[in-house]
């Protein structure tokens, strides 16, 4: 198998549908996006085996997403890692790649004592919440929905979001970390498989709590009996996959659902294109700092006599005349 067959499903989401079963689901491999996302910071290992998994989970997620529009992750917990923050930015047009960045905050200390005690990365965040947020561009209210952190992984904590928050049936099957093939240096790869079943009135959701960790909705709760059935069969043939084959490169993704559902009526759509982006500009860290006075500026201003402003997503450096900031600036952005 040639390097470009091998590696041609790389950074890609491919959606795909199991006919006899009435579901949906994607899959997704990411490459060098995930390398290029991790390679912003110098992130603690533990902390980037977190943002691996979000970037995956907000990858399949955000497929979904219409043209322009954004869909960013939210996890923060009270643990060590306080955040874990993900967005997803819809193609632009048609056939164009879809962008996503992601971005951890930690307290190194707290993480140290922790890591040393050998806890799971998940066990770093503690108790706190998921969201899920989609902005769908001007003029039009944001969407948001949050759920508490729940399960032992933050994929488990989508799978509760979607039952909980939309009463959906859904559940990931992820595998990420570092690998190397021969004659090559080691990078970080990542592979997931994301099943929904299609959206239907909910006949056990009736809103007095459900089976999952306190009381959240889970797919039992949802599901009537011949649904229930297919949902069973599936996530019975995707727990038959293993690591390497959802990490890649030499099984193509068409060929792992032939596989995994041959009997489900597997039918895949378009595939959609991945690449790491930031949406950071001056002309938004002018917005941002625009309902600021010129008295608040003042404490932000550098004895060198410039504001300074970092993106936590990608690390961009900016630099700003304090004169040209604020609701009260006295000088042009263009004079600067």
């Amino acid at each position: 198998m040639t390097d470009a067959t091998t590696h041609i499903w790389d950074d890609t989401v491919l959606p795909f549908q199991l006919d006899s079963s009435d579901i949906r689901g994607r899959i997704a491999r990411l490459d060098g996006v995930l390398e290029d996302v991790l390679a912003q910071h110098d992130y603690p290992p533990a902390i980037e085996a977190l943002v691996a998994e979000m970037a995956l989970l907000t990858a399949l997620i955000g497929q979904t997403i219409k043209l322009r529009w954004k869909l960013s992750l939210q996890v923060r917990g009270d643990g060590p890692a306080r955040l874990l923050a993900t967005d997803y930015y819809g193609p632009t047009d048609d056939g164009q790649p879809a962008r996503i960045r992601a971005y951890a905050s930690f307290d190194r200390d707290r993480l140290d004592e922790m890591t040393a005690a050998n806890v799971r990365p998940f066990d770093l965040v503690g108790s706190g919440y998921f969201a899920i947020l989609i902005d769908q561009g001007p003029d039009m209210a944001p969407y948001q929905g949050i759920t508490p952190l729940s399960g032992g992984s933050l994929s488990a904590c989508a799978e509760t979001y979607f039952a909980q928050s939309e009463q959906i049936p859904t559940r990931f099957a992820l595998a990420y970390g570092r690998s190397s093939t021969p004659g090559q240096p080691e990078t970080w790869r990542a592979g997931g498989i994301m099943l929904q079943h299609m959206p239907k009135a909910s006949p056990f959701a009736t809103g007095e709590g459900g089976s999952g960790e306190g009381g959240l909705l889970t797919a039992a709760d949802i599901l009537d009996d011949d649904a229930g059935e297919n949902w069973s069969r599936a996530n019975i043939l995707l727990d038959t996959t293993d690591e390497l084959e959802l990490i890649g490169p030499t099984l193509a993704p068409t060929d792992l659902l032939v596989r995994l559902f041959h009997d489900e009526g597997p039918r895949v759509f378009e595939s959609q294109p991945i690449r790491f982006g930031c949406s950071c500009s001056a002309d938004k860290v002018r917005q941002s700092l625009s309902i600021y006075s010129a008295k608040d500026i003042t404490h932000m201003t550098t004895d060198d006599g410039r504001v300074t402003a970092d993106c936590q997503f990608c690390g961009a450096h900016y630099e700003f005349d304090p004169q040209t900031l604020g609701f009260e600036a006295t000088k042009s952005a263009d004079d600067a």
